[in-house]
C-alpha cells in the first residue's frame, strides 16, 4: 500500500513543487540570454585568470598529481549541480582544463561566469595559461 502524506504535508510539497518549477523556469530564462561583449568584458574582470576564447570560458588548474586532480574535479560536482550548470571538463595528470559555456544560448551567459566565480572561489589555485 502506498504511503499517504497528511493533507497538509501534501500540501506543502505540491507548493514546494511548483515554487522548483518556477525557479527553474526563471533560471532557464536568466541563463538563455547571450551576453554581448562588453558584458563578457566586464564580467571576465571578476575572473580575470580565466580566459574568454570565442563563446568559452576557459581555465586550466594545476595541482601536484592524478589524485588531487580527481579531487578537485569533485569539489566542482556541487556548485554545478546546485547552478544546474555543467562544465566540459578534461583531467591530464596533474591539469584539470574546465571549459563553460551555455550551449542553449549558442554562448556565454551569466551563469558561466557564476559558475567560474563560484570555481575560483572554492580554491587558493590559480588558472595557468
Amino acid at each position: 500500500m502506498p504511503y499517504r502524506f497528511h493533507p497538509l504535508v501534501a500540501s506543502s510539497l505540491a507548493a514546494l513543487a511548483i515554487v522548483s518549477v518556477q525557479a527553474t523556469r526563471v533560471l532557464s530564462a536568466y541563463a538563455a540570454e547571450p551576453l554581448s561583449p562588453e558584458a563578457i568584458a566586464q564580467r571576465q574582470s571578476t575572473i580575470p585568470d580565466w580566459t574568454v576564447e570565442g563563446q568559452v570560458l576557459r581555465c586550466t588548474y594545476e595541482v601536484a598529481n592524478f589524485v588531487e586532480a580527481v579531487d578537485f574535479v569533485n569539489q566542482i560536482v556541487e556548485p554545478a549541480e546546485s547552478m544546474g550548470h555543467h562544465p566540459d571538463l578534461t583531467i591530464r595528470y596533474n591539469q584539470v582544463d574546465i571549459s563553460l559555456t551555455t550551449h542553449d544560448a549558442g554562448g556565454l551567459t551569466a551563469l558561466d561566469f557564476e559558475l567560474a566565480e563560484a570555481i575560483s572561489a572554492m580554491s587558493d589555485r590559480t588558472c595557468q595559461s
